[in-house]
């Protein structure tokens, strides 16, 4: 609590009408009009899966090395990768898991649910899923308190709400922010998207894998290397947007990923490192294959072309992958 002003009464702002940022967040994306209900991320924004069918190779190829038969896609969107290997590879058990309903057009052999599996034998993938995971967001305040952040579904418009030390908010929030993302109180303004909501979303996909391998990708963070005003962005077709909680756009935030790793014992590796363990590089093939092999050359050429992007520095290949071996499973490339 702060200083009392000259009439003694407390300096303490009453909390706001406003909805924290965690639950405005959840109802803008997964509510009963939220945005992934409605829409198909992939006229929004474009991920690896998007980019190339190699991304999808390079999984069916971790599915088969570590002797598995069932790929798993958490926040499957339309079923874009899980598309992709089916076509790479007919033979596999694959499940999409997302909260809109089946597309039509999807293939027999790919299983639709909008609730995670009891238990899971083999591989499974969230690609920029955790992103989309709501989460509290705490800011300085002047007074070198740090206090919740409250928002204006509709506009946008931003409040502070009670400090953490409250006994209304939860005191694993305050926990989480000393220990993974510290604010100084000499500086008003800095913020911290609380990851915590984030590490048990994972930990519960991977405590549901009883053997196999659990892999999450997604842009992120380290503790040294934090972003000081937060992170939050929105995007709608195909660019970025005003943030806005209100249903109409995507609202995302990089993800604290170191937290996230220890949580589930994870290995954090770059995707630039995890898919060249799996094959894929942007490597161009010999120009001196163009004469003898041109159809072969155009081919190779367009892979390169498609690895570089997904290995790409300032792009894809700075998403960071956790990944989590569980049980017994036979060395990968991957997790050798």
């Amino acid at each position: 609590m702060s200083s009392p002003t000259s009439l003694g009464i407390p300096a303490v702002p009453p909390p706001t009408s406003d909805p924290p940022w965690k639950a405005a967040w959840d109802d803008a994306l997964y509510g009963a009009a939220g945005f992934f209900r409605r829409e198909s991320p992939s006229a929004h924004f474009r991920t690896s899966v998007h980019a190339s069918p190699l991304f999808a190779r390079a999984l069916v190829r971790l599915v088969r090395e570590a002797g598995l038969d069932t790929l798993v896609d958490i926040g499957a969107g339309r079923g874009e990768l899980l598309r992709a290997a089916h076509a790479i590879d007919p033979d596999l058990d694959l499940l999409a898991v997302e909260v809109a309903a089946r597309p039509d057009d999807l293939p027999d052999g790919i299983t639709w649910t909008t609730a995670l599996p009891e238990s899971v034998e083999g591989v499974v993938v969230a690609n920029e899923w955790l992103d989309n995971i709501p989460c509290h967001v705490v800011e300085m305040a002047p007074d070198g308190v740090a206090r919740m952040v409250h928002v204006d579904a509709r506009t946008g418009t931003e409040s502070l709400g009670h400090p953490l030390t409250h006994s209304s908010v939860p005191s694993s929030i305050s926990a989480w922010v000393d220990r993974w993302w510290p604010l100084d109180p000499a500086e008003p303004g800095t913020r911290a998207e609380v990851g915590s909501s984030r590490d048990t979303a994972w930990a519960d996909v991977v405590r549901r894998v009883t053997r196999g391998i659990a892999v999450t990708v997604d842009y992120g963070h380290m503790l040294e290397s934090r972003p000081p005003f937060g992170s939050l962005r929105s995007y709608r077709d195909g660019g970025e947007v005003d943030v806005l909680p209100d249903g109409s756009r995507d609202v995302t935030a990089p993800v604290a990923l170191d937290a996230v790793a220890e949580r589930v014992a994870g290995t954090v590796l770059t995707q630039r490192a995890a898919l060249a363990r799996l094959g894929v590089v942007g490597a161009r093939p010999p120009l001196e294959t163009a004469a003898s092999d041109p159809q072969g050359y155009l081919r190779a050429l367009s892979s390169a072309t498609e690895a570089g992007e997904l290995t790409a520095d300032g792009g894809l290949g700075d998403l960071l992958w956790v990944v989590s071996v569980v049980g017994e499973v036979p060395t990968t490339s991957l997790t050798g």
